[in-house]
């Protein structure tokens, strides 16, 4: 059985390529994301800056499963755009990544196959031109603990390069945690060690930062 994946890769900052086709022009922007909500408001900019094109067509993947996904042609004929988009985001084995392709037409038709062909290739020299970003699978704990044990709790997280999201220190201490999924089964058996740490598995939500 393969070893389970502990990184993703994504994009390090925006990037943006241009791909002309018989007068057409086809501007990619590719974006990092971290949840669906950030994608409405990328489109809705380039609709508004680039508001003499024609169409902006786009496709995101998110998640280290890659289960959140979406290809929309806006308007171009079924398949011929999102579709292509998605796939060059998978081709380059990305995630959190979301494309958008603002088309100018030129005044020729270049029909479905010319059109997969455009945004195909205008997604794929963005993507090519774009840093790679490779990335912590992460998951998240809750750890609940007294205060005398609390500085042992964060040495034991830091050690193991663990990033503490929130503390809320009342009563007792309750701290949220996210560990690098390569190192966190030795995190948890360093944590149980103390007798003192109580900690609550929590599957990580993409949307939380």
């Amino acid at each position: 059985m393969p070893a389970k994946a502990t990184t993703f890769r994504t994009l390090s900052q925006p990037v943006s390529s241009e791909f002309k086709d018989k007068g057409s022009r086809f501007i990619a922007f590719a974006y990092p994301i971290r949840s669906v909500s950030e994608v409405k408001p990328y489109v809705d900019a380039l609709r508004q800056e680039h508001h003499k094109a024609r169409h902006w067509c786009y496709a995101y993947r998110l998640g280290v499963d890659g289960n959140q996904f979406r290809a929309n042609d806006d308007g171009e004929p079924s398949g011929s755009a999102g579709r292509p988009i998605l796939g060059q985001i998978d081709s380059a084995n990305l995630t959190d990544v979301l494309v958008v392709v603002v088309r100018y037409f030129g005044g020729t038709l270049l029909g479905v196959p010319g059109l997969i062909h455009a945004y195909k290739s205008a997604t794929a020299e963005a993507l090519a031109a774009a840093e790679i970003l490779e990335k912590n699978i992460e998951k998240a704990v809750y750890l609940r603990c007294d205060y005398p044990v609390l500085s042992d709790a964060i040495r034991i997280a830091k050690m193991h390069g663990a990033d503490i999201i929130r503390q809320d220190l009342q009563l007792d201490c309750l701290l949220h945690v996210r560990i690098p999924l390569a190192r966190y089964h030795d995190c948890l058996a360093a944590w149980t060690e103390t007798r003192a740490i109580t900690i609550m598995e929590e599957a990580i939500s993409q949307d939380e930062e």
